[in-house]
């Protein structure tokens, strides 16, 4: 039941998003819409920024970073929900979407590491590579999504993995091109 009701809450966010930036809604009124009560909305949600980063992660969990396939059906769905993803790139705030989203990939990409590595631990440059890496496909990505209309995503996964730095590549795939 809590699941449903989150994605209830998550559906009508979306609804919102399609006319106006995260900024500009209110739990008043995701509450209204959603035909909840500002108490429900808070026991599955701290605040409308934690909603938006459930909803980025829901759509992130079944992505494998390292398999093409994978990401660009991951990057295919952004384009399904355009609105909730434009807004998150476009957004602001104090503590913008697009931070978030950057921290994720770069623990997804790191925990990834530190496996095959079989360590707790990255190095230093390893560490930075991994950041560039998740910093410039994140504005890649953005780009992507907010300009171009043509590339297929297959295309833009491909790109981003032949730009992968060298000592990440021998990592995730152990072997240097």
């Amino acid at each position: 039941m809590a699941e449903r009701t989150k994605i209830w809450i998550a559906d009508t966010v979306k609804k919102l998003l399609v006319h106006k930036p995260i900024e500009e809604i209110r739990v008043s009124e995701i509450c209204r819409l959603a035909e909840i009560q500002r108490p429900t909305f808070y026991y599955h949600f701290r605040d409308k920024y934690e909603l938006m980063a459930w909803i980025f992660t829901e759509a992130a969990r079944d992505v494998d970073v390292l398999d093409a396939a994978s990401a660009a059906r991951g990057m295919n769905e952004m384009r399904k929900n355009f609105f909730y993803f434009k807004r998150v790139y476009e957004d602001q705030s104090q503590s913008p979407m697009w931070a978030y989203v950057h921290e994720y990939f770069v623990e997804q990409y790191s925990d990834l590491a530190k496996r095959a590595l079989g360590v707790g631990t990255l190095d230093t440059q390893l560490q930075y590579s991994l950041r560039l890496y998740c910093y410039g496909t994140l504005g890649m990505t953005r780009e992507w999504l907010l300009k171009d209309n043509i590339t297929p995503a297959e295309t833009v996964v491909q790109m981003m993995f032949n730009s992968m730095p060298e000592c990440l590549r021998q990592v995730y795939f152990h072997k240097v091109d």
